[in-house]
């Protein structure tokens, strides 16, 4: 490929990376773009990612082909492979020749596999922003490479870096909208809390105080929250003699 072909092709590949604050965001096919893009950026065949659950437990999220997705799933069933010890270690897995009798030893089902595939090296990145690690993306090549050329982990680990901020940027967002969401039906229930309170008092003529005691009651004798008591109230889903009778 053209170094200055590449170039750009790179600067596309983060400019998509980054793109990732929008409404119909979706984090698997988001992976997906990203391990297309490992294949044709980097000297590598093949390319799968795993996410790390909220339990710490990685599950397969994406990948360039089959071989890759069934190595990825081979890795999780037996708890072997560069992705988990990646993971794990929170560091780079550099690449490791998969015909090496070492290798063999170190992942007796995953390294057997991944040569009938065609395979024969691998290494890993792992998905890291500072300390926070949410999964890590494996590497395949046909050809047995035990040194990578000058640049390629830099990039990889880039593109991976690029990805990590996208997810938990993404992340963020939501959580900050869960946020504001739940405030806001907080005040919302506040209102209308303050709202039945005003017109039981104005009914029975007693204070606010007395009404919200009453209120308070029949919610606990329902099993009920008090938010939902009020809205009955206030919309005249609930008769008011019914809540004072429990006072």
């Amino acid at each position: 490929m053209d170094s200055s072909v590449r170039e750009q092709k790179i600067a596309a590949a983060f400019v998509e990376l980054a793109d990732t604050l929008v409404d119909d965001f979706d984090v698997i096919d988001f992976l997906q773009r990203l391990a297309a893009r490992c294949v044709e950026l980097l000297d590598v065949s093949a390319a799968g990612l795993m996410l790390a659950t909220p339990h710490g437990e990685l599950q397969t999220a994406a990948s360039s082909d089959e071989r890759a997705w069934l190595l990825e799933l081979l890795e999780i069933q037996h708890q072997e492979g560069p992705c988990l010890e990646c993971y794990r270690s929170r560091s780079t897995v550099m690449p490791v020749s998969l015909d090496s009798t070492e290798t063999l030893l170190r992942w007796p089902v995953f390294a057997p596999r991944a040569r009938e595939y065609g395979f024969r090296s691998t290494y890993a990145i792992p998905l890291r922003l500072r300390e926070t690690v949410i999964g890590a993306l494996n590497l395949f090549t046909h050809t047995p490479r035990l040194s990578l050329p000058p640049g390629e982990v830099a990039l990889a680990q880039a593109l991976a870096d690029a990805a990590t901020i996208g997810i938990l940027q993404q992340r963020t967002v939501r959580q900050s909208e869960l946020v504001a969401g739940q405030l806001q039906s907080a005040l919302t229930s506040r209102v209308r809390l303050e709202q039945a309170k005003g017109m039981l008092a104005e009914r029975w003529t007693v204070s606010v105080d007395e009404a919200f005691e009453s209120l308070r009651a029949y919610a606990r004798r329902e099993d009920r929250q008090l938010s939902e008591v009020a809205l009955d109230i206030v919309v005249g889903k609930l008769d008011s003699a019914q809540v004072r009778g429990d006072a």
